[in-house]
């Protein structure tokens, strides 16, 4: 029986770990705190939960030698390490996570080794990639030229959860959802490079309207500028990938990080009120701390971003739990402790791709929409389309139908078309319309 060896146990786990045990693997996760392992394997018998943590080099070597292929489902800063482990053993290796320089560098010793280390084949990244190089692979096979493409991705609460005052919940990281707030971005629109500093990234929004769903805001994310490459586009003149949200969250993200609270310079809590720690934020006496932030923001007084504010419990007499820390973790223990899924709640992903195509004879829009909805008590949309990507592609390299060698991400047709073919399968699918003589 082949052996899959995942490293970690996070929120994202459920779903692999079902699909390759009912697919006829034996599953052995590497957890440090082993019984969050063992709770993913109750009721499994090909499986084995072991307690393990990242600075036992000697015990992976030993796991990775006795298995088949390694899932690292790791902080991404593990990965390489992993890798260089996986490449001596002769073991292949997948992860969801974007590739770094060093995992790149890797490439010529993976393909001397005849493994694959595949990357980012998660949902984004991961679908976003393979979603749309169908559509690009198509038109080109026809003769047309993406002249324009906005790849746009969001894990949010399903509308009938969304209900609080932000209108989102963490379904994955809260500190990586705030830290992305700090993030600059790059992208090229109309043929013009267009690149906005971190503090203006919830300045520069636009929104968007999913079928059933409604209007959503998006955001720049990141440097879209290497994806020309990576997708082989380089006809392109629009090329943008964006971060879905509920209206309301731009202004209201704007105004969170133009008060300080995404700094991450560590400072010390301890004696502070939440009043006191807004205070020191922009200087003003503890007195009557909404006008005082109102007044620094420019904004109105009764304004609904300073409602949202006030509902996280940022204008309290409570005292601030983070001892030490940047201001971003005081943010973040209060959205954990408002914005965390209740029972019975489910969450909701949606990719949305928007071509925009040239061929000699005409002009065509076409656009690809993914809408995944969690099921309450069982798996979230952000575990199913993160985890299941990875885990039918460790099916597909132990069966040999991909049989690429070397780092790589899901771009080529050898990996997704099989990839895409088996995530229908499992309900996890784009919906493709064509508007014709566009623009």
């Amino acid at each position: 029986m082949e052996k899959v060896l995942i490293l970690g146990a996070g929120r994202v786990s459920k779903p692999i770990v079902d699909y390759l045990i009912k697919n006829g693997f034996f599953v052995r996760i590497a957890e440090k705190i082993v019984s969050k392992a063992k709770n993913l394997i109750k009721g499994y018998n090909k499986s084995e939960a072991v307690q393990w943590t990242t600075d036992d080099k000697q015990k992976l070597i030993e796991m990775v030698k006795d298995s088949s292929l390694v899932v690292s489902l790791l902080p991404y800063t593990y990965h390489t390490e992993v890798a260089e482990i996986c490449i001596e053993q002769r073991k292949n290796m997948v992860t969801a996570s974007y590739v770094s320089e060093k995992m790149a560098a890797l490439d010529r010793k993976a393909k001397d080794a005849d493994v694959i280390i595949l990357n980012e084949i998660g949902l984004d990244p991961g679908i976003d990639h393979m979603s749309a190089m169908k559509v690009i692979d198509e038109v080109h096979k026809k003769g047309g030229k993406v002249i324009s493409l906005r790849s746009l991705c969001g894990a949010l609460p399903a509308p009938e959860s969304s209900n609080n005052p932000f209108r989102y919940k963490f379904s994955w990281s809260p500190r990586g959802v705030a830290l992305a707030g700090r993030n600059s971005a790059h992208y090229l629109m109309d043929g013009k490079e267009i690149k906005i500093p971190g503090e203006e990234l919830f300045k520069n929004y636009f929104t968007t309207e999913i079928s059933e769903i409604g209007k959503l805001e998006v955001y720049p994310n990141r440097n879209s500028i290497p994806y020309i490459e990576k997708y082989g586009i380089r006809e392109t003149k629009t090329m943008f990938r964006g971060t879905l949200r509920y209206p309301g969250w731009c202004d209201l993200l704007y105004n969170i990080s133009k008060l300080g609270l995404l700094n991450t310079e560590e400072k010390d809590f301890r004696g502070m009120s939440y009043k006191t720690f807004m205070a020191s934020l922009i200087n003003a006496k503890n007195g009557d701390i909404r006008g005082e932030c109102a007044k620094y923001l420019n904004i109105n007084r009764d304004s609904e971003i300073l409602d949202k504010i006030e509902w996280l419990g940022l204008f309290s007499d409570d005292n601030v739990q983070t001892e030490r820390g940047g201001n971003i973790d005081v943010l973040v223990e209060k959205l954990l402790e408002k914005l965390s899924y209740k029972d019975g709640e489910r969450d909701m992903v949606i990719l949305k791709d928007e071509f925009i195509v040239q061929y000699p004879e005409k002009k065509e829009k076409i656009v690809s929409t993914l809408v995944d909805f969690g099921v309450a008590g069982k798996d979230t949309a952000i575990a199913r389309t993160v985890s299941l990507p990875a885990a039918v592609a460790v099916k597909l390299i132990i069966e040999g139908e991909i049989k690429e060698k070397g780092v790589h991400i899901p771009t080529k047709a050898e990996i997704y078309k099989p990839v895409l073919r088996e995530l229908k399968t499992l309900g996890i699918s784009s919906k493709e319309e064509i508007l014709e003589n566009v623009g």
